[in-house]
């Protein structure tokens, strides 16, 4: 039985690394040996010109003619021995036999194991190509001949089978995307016993596409399915069918179908399917035929499945406006599942899910994060989870605290907090106001979303953030809105204006003109709110201009109305910055003392309010009013004044 588990585990590769290490043993031993094995001897000082000259000076007394070597005794008693090649000791003979010099000749004085080893060092390098070349050839062509695709592996296909066994995940561990889930009932239940559908003369779906933003949960909903189906799963990228050799991503489309219909029941998915399943023919010069034969092998394949073959076919993509149109027509993908990123109850299921693999405090409010995390996929709140876990981890503390969570958001939304970084006090000043003012123009802007946290605390890239998140889930803008955005982006530079002067500005409004400029330019374009260019579609995609060019007279009109929107953000947020000075000056100073405000400490304080803040100086919790700012604000008005 023994023998009979390592010839079941024979490697050729294994004897091949074996020869190697023999053979570099033995080349290292005969080197150091003078050439013991091989039967070289090596450092001999008598050359065979001396041996030449001695024979012709009659000097030499006896001689004994080796394949390898001569050696002897001149006349005076000196010894000698010299190298030879092995054809060369003909001749010597020759010349011996026209003298007297005693003479005897050896045919070959090594052994058996001498002349082997001499034989595998000088044959042993071919041998171990010529085996690499064999091994190489059959682990990639399978054991058989075939095309030159094959000979080298191009054309065996790349999906990876994942057993039942080995599928932990169920749709409970899918929340957030309810109506998904629903829709792709249908399929396990076919997969799990199709019989009533056959009876009534159902078909079975032959493909499923999924499309949606990243990190929606897209492969996660394929493996539930299989899962709960308890069907084997292959998986695949879209990119691992295409080669630089045309003929060999088809030739992998049909081993995996081939495959898929020997494990049946089955599914299969293919992740990223736009890599290869574009439309054909919009490539530079016509397309990619390499592509493009790959495309049409799965178009055909999906075509000629049997009915009864209960193979499954799920994609996944991104860009799902970018697909060739035969791969979406009725008979391939029947069902085009939207997964999109989840609402307010959506997220708070998903964080049911993550946070139950971890320890969680019982101070932790699932349902306020899940409110303030909008537009965050499930990718993004599984990360929310973990970078939570490291921050507690960090701190060395045994459960993970609401704070943590708090810490975590800010880290992904605004990026690390750079305490290294030291800011003058002139810049700092200048980021209290430019921050105060964004927040002031939201607080008095209506149709804006509310604060959660104003800091000048320097994260990432910015010096300072206000964060703002809505109080519900918005799937559409209003116009109200967008002039409010408009505003609330412009309020740091009017701050800076309003306050320092017009010479003074700085650059640290870039990001708030880009997003500002970002989205007059949808409203003017995309959305129709420009009385002047009226509801007329401009963007990239516009089907009715020819070769994506406009006049310029038009160019020029839509320029004008971006630039009237922003300028309108920077005038209304001015305006109110201008009603709101007091305001302004007290959540600066506010801002310059604690460096971190919530939403509602700013509410308050404007309010007239007490709020509590940690004192780093007395290092206890005190109560701050804007009646206790005033005496920082004078002495910060004086210094503008003088400045």
């Amino acid at each position: 039985m023994n023998i009979v588990f390592y010839m079941k585990n024979f490697k050729f590769s294994n004897v091949l690394l074996w020869l190697g290490v023999v053979y570099l043993f033995v080349s290292i031993y005969d080197f150091y040996s003078g050439g013991k094995l091989s039967g070289q001897i090596r450092g001999s000082q008598f050359t065979i010109s001396d041996f030449n000259k001695a024979l012709d000076e009659g000097k030499l007394q006896s001689v004994t003619v080796t394949p390898m070597y001569i050696k002897g005794q001149l006349k005076d008693g000196t010894r000698f021995k010299a190298d030879v090649i092995p054809y060369y000791t003909t001749n010597i003979l020759e010349r011996l036999e026209k003298t007297d010099v005693k003479t005897d000749v050896v045919v070959d004085t090594r052994g058996f194991l001498a002349k082997f080893f001499g034989v595998l060092i000088s044959w042993f390098p071919m041998l171990l190509f010529i085996g690499i070349w064999i091994y190489f050839s059959k682990k990639s062509s399978g054991g058989s001949g075939g095309s030159p695709s094959k000979l080298f592996g191009f054309g065996k296909s790349k999906a990876k089978m994942i057993l039942p066994k080995d599928i932990k995940t169920r749709f409970k561990d899918v929340a957030g995307i309810d109506e998904a889930k629903e829709e792709l009932m249908e399929v396990v239940d076919f997969l799990k016993d199709g019989k009533k559908y056959y009876k009534l003369g159902a078909k079975i779906p032959k493909g499923c596409l999924l499309h949606g933003s990243p990190g929606t949960g897209k492969t996660l909903v394929a493996r539930a399915i299989a899962g709960e189906a308890g069907v084997p799963f292959f998986h695949i990228s879209g990119s691992d069918f295409v080669e630089m050799f045309v003929g060999v991503g088809a030739s992998r489309v049909r081993e995996m179908f081939a495959e898929a219909k020997q494990n049946s029941p089955c599914i299969v998915f293919i992740d990223e399917i736009d890599a290869v399943g574009r439309q054909r023919g919009s490539g530079v010069g016509g397309g990619n035929d390499e592509r493009e034969q790959t495309l049409n092998q799965l178009l055909v394949e999906m075509d000629g499945f049997d009915e009864r073959t209960n193979v499954v076919i799920i994609a996944a993509t991104n860009r799902i406006d970018v697909l060739d149109k035969a791969l979406l027509r009725p008979g391939r993908f029947d069902r085009q599942i939207a997964i999109g990123k989840p609402d307010i109850k959506g997220r708070e299921e998903i964080l049911k899910v993550h946070s139950s693999k971890v320890r969680v405090a019982p101070d932790v409010n699932i349902k306020a994060l899940a409110k303030s995390t909008p537009g965050f996929s499930g990718a993004d709140l599984a990360n929310l989870v973990n970078e939570a876990a490291l921050l507690a981890a960090r701190d060395n503390k045994l459960l993970i605290n609401m704070k943590d969570f708090e810490n975590a958001k800010d880290r992904i939304l605004m990026g690390m907090e750079r305490k290294s970084m030291i800011m003058k006090d002139e810049e700092k000043r200048l980021t209290a106001y430019h921050e105060g003012g964004h927040a002031i123009v939201a607080l008095n802007s209506k149709g804006s979303d509310p604060i959660h946290k104003a800091t000048i605390v320097p994260r990432g890239r910015a010096l300072g953030v206000v964060m703002r998140f809505p109080e519900e889930d918005s799937f559409s803008m209003t116009r109200q809105k967008m002039l409010a955005d408009l505003a609330v982006a412009m309020g740091g530079r009017a701050a800076e204006e309003l306050i320092f002067g017009h010479e003074m500005v700085t650059s640290g409004a870039m990001s708030d003109i880009r997003q500002a400029t970002a989205l007059a330019s949808a409203m003017v374009k995309e959305w129709g709110m420009s009385d002047e260019v009226g509801p007329i579609y401009h963007g990239s995609e516009n089907p009715y201009r020819k070769d994506n060019m406009e006049s310029e007279e038009v160019t020029k009109i839509v320029d004008l109305e971006i630039k009237k929107f922003v300028e309108y953000g920077l005038n209304e947020a001015k305006r109110i910055l201008n009603e709101k000075r007091d305001d302004l000056e007290t959540l600066a100073q506010a801002l310059l003392k604690y460096e971190t405000l919530s939403g509602q400490e700013i509410k308050d304080l404007l309010d007239g309010k007490p709020i509590e803040k940690y004192d780093v100086e007395s290092g206890e919790e005190v109560q701050e009013t804007s009646q206790t700012l005033k005496g920082g604000v004078a002495h910060i008005l004086k210094g503008d004044e003088n400045s």
